[in-house]
């Protein structure tokens, strides 16, 4: 009877245990690569898009009213010019450029941009409005999300849209947030 429970015990410590590091086990696991849009027309995606939602991050934390614009340079390659407002909507205006350009043209979604002349990042378009007039973007380690639209609010069937495309893609949403917008 003894040996019984001290096997019940150590049995119920082994399931705490197991309980405890999966969380930690499953965030270790490789996600696999988004799926990016199979067709993306860069033409079309030039332009003003607002910034519907995004993961925070240091770099536009304490940004409203954030908005990306693109247009094409002469090389081919993307202009990107981020801007929005600190704090509030009638805060300090602040902006920032970069360079995109799609690297693989049998993946048209999978874009780099370049900030500052200094880092690279991966631009990963997952979804995209038939009209270029909302987009889903991302990274495949899942730290990075944007929700993007041509106008500064969506309609909410369309946001939970945009929130099922991120899920199906792996993402926790849970540190979504809803950027305050107007319109520019």
């Amino acid at each position: 009877m003894f040996r019984s429970a001290r096997s019940s015990r150590d049995l119920a410590v082994l399931i705490l245990a197991i309980a405890a590091l999966a969380p930690a086990f499953l965030a270790a696991q490789k996600l696999p690569p988004l799926e990016t849009v199979p067709v993306l027309d860069s033409n079309r995606y030039l332009g003003r898009w607002y910034e519907i939602a995004r993961f925070q991050h240091s770099f536009e934390k304490t940004l409203v009213g954030a908005t990306a614009e693109y247009s094409l340079r002469e090389d081919g390659r993307i202009s990107v010019l981020n801007s929005g407002f600190k704090k509030t909507l009638d805060g300090k205006y602040t902006k920032a450029t970069a360079v995109a350009w799609i690297p693989d043209p049998a993946r048209p979604g999978a874009l780099k941009v370049k900030f500052f002349g200094l880092f690279t990042s991966d631009y990963l378009v997952m979804g995209l409005g038939e009209d270029y007039d909302w987009a889903v973007v991302g990274n495949d380690d899942r730290k990075y999300l944007w929700f993007l639209a041509r106008t500064p609010e969506v309609a909410p069937e369309l946001l939970e849209r945009m929130k099922s495309i991120a899920l199906a893609q792996g993402y926790d949403l849970s540190g979504l947030y809803l950027v305050p917008q107007k319109e520019r």
